[in-house]
């Protein structure tokens, strides 16, 4: 509550009120010792022209309780949505895979780089390898970045995303087999519920990964599974990690790249399986944290051409409380102890 009074009146104006000096008692007087209470005050006088304003003001917040809330029930509604689209691709490929052309008949397509290299099969094994690599390096920097919880809907949603589409791409065109030399387990005459549920939990168990044996099934194809895990893990640790670890950044753009070259040397998939991956992922990522970063995007209207986008409206409920980029701040998922954190006393007669 903010009290304005004036600094000083001037009794010689006209419009002054009628009061002669001499009606108050002198500081010094008796009664002003005796009576601590100010002199009664007529309408009109100066004590009556006090103004008093008050002020309401909020309670003041936390900057990452306001600005960067944790929203742990989006997150998990985040992760519930990818393992939904993460099954849908698994039915995708089960059904998929009666429907891949006989090999004995139709041999691999025409490919630029499938066609001058031979297939080794070992190859697809260090892709994958490389995945675990970049995938569990990013659940440790998740893990320890200050808002995880944000980090880590995006991850989910961004996965969602990619995986719909790409349930949706190898089931509408199937291609022939690109590897002379990949196991593909026989089919099925006939593909009940039972087997199509099957098959996915299979594949589920596995990680959708080859080198498990889990991964016996073929057709997909476009776009490519492993391409898209090791873009999206590049670019969530070149985004989320501190601009200074350039170094690290590099490793892993190397690490990601050569686990590309490789799922194309082990002729895992065509060359456009890899390109729309690619495009497909850097596009989402980039245009999604370009709306994240950026609040006045968040208004869906006719000069927002971004927000035509069929995810924009996820992408709204899900941003719509976070205020601006995620400041690059980290710490540990766990409360310490308290008697960690305590100093240790000094002992008597010795300085520090």
């Amino acid at each position: 509550m903010i009290t304005e009074v004036p600094d000083s009146y001037d009794y010689n104006s006209p419009n002054a009120p009628n009061h002669h000096p001499s009606t108050y008692p002198h500081p010094g007087s008796p009664y002003h010792q005796q009576n601590h209470q100010p002199p009664p005050s007529d309408t009109g006088s100066p004590s009556s022209d006090a103004v008093m304003i008050k002020i309401d003001t909020p309670s003041p917040l936390r900057d990452d309780q306001s600005r960067y809330p944790k929203e742990i029930g989006k997150t998990l509604l985040a992760l519930l949505f990818l393992a939904g689209n993460f099954f849908l691709a698994t039915v995708s490929l089960s059904l998929v895979h009666d429907r891949v052309p006989d090999r004995d008949v139709y041999g691999p397509l025409p490919d630029a780089f499938l066609d001058r290299v031979q297939p080794q099969d070992w190859a697809l094994d260090v892709s994958e390898i490389l995945i675990m690599v970049v995938v569990n390096s990013c659940v440790l920097l998740i893990t320890f970045h200050k808002h995880r919880f944000i980090v880590m809907r995006r991850v989910f949603l961004l996965l969602s995303i990619l995986y719909m589409m790409r349930s949706l791409t190898m089931y509408v065109t199937v291609l022939p087999v690109s590897s002379r030399t990949y196991y593909c387990s026989p089919k099925s005459n006939a593909s009940s519920a039972g087997v199509i549920v099957k098959r996915a939990f299979q594949l589920i168990s596995g990680m959708g990964l080859s080198i498990n044996g889990k991964q016996i099934y073929c057709g997909d194809y476009i776009y490519s599974g492993h391409t898209v895990t090791l873009v999206l893990g590049y670019l969530v640790i070149s985004e989320y990690s501190p601009k200074r670890f350039w170094p690290i950044h590099w490793i892993y753009w190397l690490a990601s790249l050569t686990g590309v070259v490789m799922v194309l040397v082990a002729h895992g998939h065509y060359t456009v399986d890899v390109l729309i991956a690619y495009y497909a992922t850097t596009r989402l990522f980039w245009t999604y944290h370009t709306l994240a970063n950026n609040s006045l995007l968040l208004k869906q209207n006719g000069n927002n051409y971004i927000g035509r986008e069929w995810w924009y409206f996820a992408f709204r409920y899900f941003e719509r409380n976070v205020r601006g980029p995620i400041p690059l701040q980290y710490d540990c998922p766990l409360s310490l102890p308290s008697s960690w954190t305590k100093k240790s006393p000094k002992l008597p007669g010795r300085e520090s």
